[in-house]
């Protein structure tokens, strides 16, 4: 099962809070010109925290299964695509966390663009590439896709509107289908947020008054639209596995939700700004309109 994007996302937000922990105030503040000694802390961290990844999942993932010649899979049919609806999410907010911590050092608006927001499409095609090399999995040029998708995603807006107005979203809410098949969907909590595409949702978040600059539509208030998917006990359809109580029947599910931008918050707190930023990748909790195959619809006074 492909959810080491999300995995590997939830690997760089918790470094970006450590990193953010215990500091100043002044400390959180980016620098007006490039600040060589913020670069190199930067640049050896994240170069760090990648090599470690990297080796950590070769060593507690890869090395169980024998290795093999580079070779591709095709698995864009698997999962209804949740997966790869992950990796456009993870590959954006890697991107994006690069580019504000390149920020955060005073580098220019190029330097960012190039050197931060690669850092997701680099990194997950890394992962890829170990993919190839293992028997038990292989490169999906689907994922790769998915990955390029999520930093254009993050690099167009800042090309053409120099802020990001859509903003890809994760919720998650636990479902009867993990415990089925706990050592698939996950046997806890944790487990289940990464395993359990049943349970998860990707949405994008549109600011309304970045499309509507006169207004007086509040600047934090977002629509989102949101997407999942459930009845999967495994990846494909023909492999689904019935059970005694259930037979599930896989379908998409399309979401029409409000959400807040957390970056539109004013704060003059630099600190502040920071931990928005890092949880601002979560959909908030709100009344969602679900339409269930396009022709169910079902009302959510508020919706995980």
């Amino acid at each position: 099962m492909k959810f080491k994007a999300l995995l590997i996302l939830l690997l760089f937000i918790g470094f970006q809070i450590g990193f953010s922990q215990n500091r100043e105030e002044s400390f959180f503040k980016p620098s007006d010109s490039l600040n060589k000694k913020r670069q190199n802390t930067v640049i050896i961290s994240e170069a760090v925290l990648a090599t470690g990844t990297l080796i950590g999942l070769n060593q507690l993932w890869y090395a169980e299964y024998p290795k093999s010649d580079f070779h591709f899979i095709n698995d864009n049919s698997e999962w209804l695509q949740m997966d790869k609806a992950g990796h456009v999410f993870s590959s954006y907010h890697l991107g994006r966390f690069g580019t504000e911590m390149l920020h955060w050092s005073g580098a220019t608006k190029k330097n960012q663009l190039l050197y931060g927001a690669g850092l997701g499409l680099a990194f997950l095609t890394a992962v890829e590439v170990l993919d190839g090399y293992s028997s038990e999995w292989g490169a999906s040029a689907g994922d790769i896709i998915a990955n390029a998708s999520g930093t254009a995603l993050y690099v167009s807006q800042e090309l053409i509107w120099n802020e990001q107005r859509i903003t890809p979203k994760f919720s998650f809410h636990t479902t009867k289908y993990a415990d089925y098949r706990p050592e698939v969907l996950g046997s806890s909590f944790t487990e289940q947020i990464l395993k359990d595409y049943n349970g998860q949702t990707y949405w994008l978040s549109v600011n309304l008054h970045s499309f509507a600059k006169g207004s007086k539509i509040p600047k934090w208030l977002n629509l989102a639209l949101g997407y999942g998917a459930e009845g999967m006990t495994t990846g494909n359809r023909d492999t689904n596995i019935p059970f005694s109580t259930i037979n599930p029947q896989r379908f998409r599910q399309f979401y029409l939700s409000l959400d807040v931008d957390l970056t539109k918050i004013k704060t003059n707190s630099h600190f502040l700004k920071t931990v928005f930023s890092v949880f601002n990748t979560v959909k908030i909790p709100a009344p969602t309109i679900e339409f269930v195959r396009f022709n169910d619809v079902k009302y959510h006074l508020i919706y995980f």
